[in-house]
């Protein structure tokens, strides 16, 4: 009698799929092509607002008291709008703060048009627009992660950077000959009708579950996103190197290199092709990082901080008519990497219910913090130039050794 050959069960082993890429995604590319619809009417809305102040006052000083007067209710309000973004839905944040600056610019359109424009119109426009933009940003960065899984946030963050730098880049120009084809006021109306197309993206996605903490005080809310914060050891590292990476930046690139341009070379054209330059590299940087795997993204994060420091504190010492701009061009990339990877990360690491406070402390921290690079780095300009280089990438230096010292910063996959 013949014995049956009994063969144990062998699990198959697992394949592993990759998450198609966050464009593949319906509700993504939703969201994605509304944003960067938007995001080329703003720039005729960034290019028409300081030609509109002074054409209407004929002064500086009234140029930046008007943009001043956006900064600070978008500063003080941040916090709060992260709060909010929690308790409730981000969606329809998102939707109301479109639906307000839509009329508002149109507003605008209207009294150019009418002339009834008057100069406190100019200051009331930029600060409700900095009242939605505190409650846009953070609702904006609690929505993304509930359209797309955890592990396409990188992706997620490299295209939205894309989006926003090739805007950045092709969309001034053409605002500027439509505005001296058509007037001023075409600047606005079509500004206003770029948000209709994001209103409508978001009409079409659903809303994320409803949050249970809405009971209590808000003031208690932001405080809890402050601890989650502050008790995190890698979240507020890596915060702080994201921070050190704006604060050092904005002013040195903002203010150092038009003084750069005016006396080592007394060529605006100069300053433009440093200015490209930078540009294009953020851009490089950020397709670089939503496309390179990282296994040990803390390590690649510090080296990239590392780096950034020590081309920052070489630009005091350049002459050479190319060396900037290869220069800022490496700046660049390193920047854009970091922020990718830095900006995911964060994502991926906070729990769903803090995701609009954390990313409100992230956000105040990138933009509250910009008038005060600018003013230092205009007081160390007066001390010296190549000092104000060198204060600049010591400082980022010193941020990414703190961070460094973290073992837990260092461990993060």
């Amino acid at each position: 009698m013949a014995i049956a050959k009994v063969t144990p069960d062998v699990e198959e082993p697992k394949v592993v799929t990759a998450p198609p890429h966050p464009l593949r995604e319906r509700n993504f590319q939703l969201l994605f092509g509304g944003s960067a619809i938007s995001l080329l009417g703003d720039q005729f809305y960034f290019v028409a607002l300081p030609w509109l102040v002074l054409q209407q006052t004929g002064s500086a000083i009234a140029m930046g008291t008007v943009m001043m007067s956006g900064a600070i209710p978008r500063s003080v309000l941040m916090l709060m709008g992260g709060a909010v973004s929690d308790r409730t839905s981000p969606r329809r944040i998102m939707m109301m703060a479109a639906w307000a600056r839509a009329i508002l610019v149109a507003a605008l359109g209207v009294l150019i048009s009418l002339h009834l424009l008057r100069t406190w119109h100019l200051y009331a426009l930029a600060a409700l627009f900095g009242t939605a933009d505190a409650f846009d940003g953070p609702a904006e960065q609690a929505f993304i992660p509930f359209l797309v899984k955890s592990e396409q946030l990188v992706a997620a963050e490299s295209v939205s950077g894309v989006s926003m730098q090739l805007a950045t880049i092709f969309g001034p120009a053409p605002a500027g000959f439509i505005i001296k084809a058509l007037g001023i006021a075409s600047a606005f109306f079509i500004d206003a009708l770029s948000f209709l197309f994001i209103i409508v993206a978001l009409l079409l996605l659903p809303d994320p579950p409803a949050s249970q903490d809405t009971k209590k005080p808000i003031l208690h809310s932001i405080w809890e996103g402050l601890q989650y914060v502050g008790k995190d050891i890698p979240l507020r590292s890596l915060m702080l190197v994201a921070l050190g990476i704006n604060f050092c930046l904005t002013g040195p690139i903002g203010l150092g290199l038009a003084y750069v341009a005016k006396t080592k070379f007394g060529s605006p054209a100069m300053l433009g092709m440093m200015l490209s330059s930078v540009a294009a590299g953020v851009l490089g940087g950020v397709v670089l990082g939503g496309l390179w795997k990282v296994r040990r993204r803390g390590i690649m994060i510090l080296v990239v901080a590392l780096v950034l420091s020590l081309l920052l504190s070489s630009l005091g010492m350049l002459n050479g008519r190319w060396a900037f701009p290869a220069v800022l061009f490496l700046m660049g990339i390193s920047a854009g990497m970091a922020n990718v990877q830095i900006g995911a990360w964060i994502m991926q690491r906070i729990d769903a219910s803090v995701r609009g406070r954390v990313s409100s402390v992230l956000i105040l921290g990138a933009r509250g913090t910009m008038p005060i690079s600018l003013a230092l780095a205009g007081v160390l300009i007066a001390v010296g130039l190549k000092f104000m280089f060198l204060f600049a990438g010591s400082v980022l230096l010193l941020i990414t050794i703190a961070a460094a010292t973290q073992k837990t910063v260092r461990q993060i996959q």
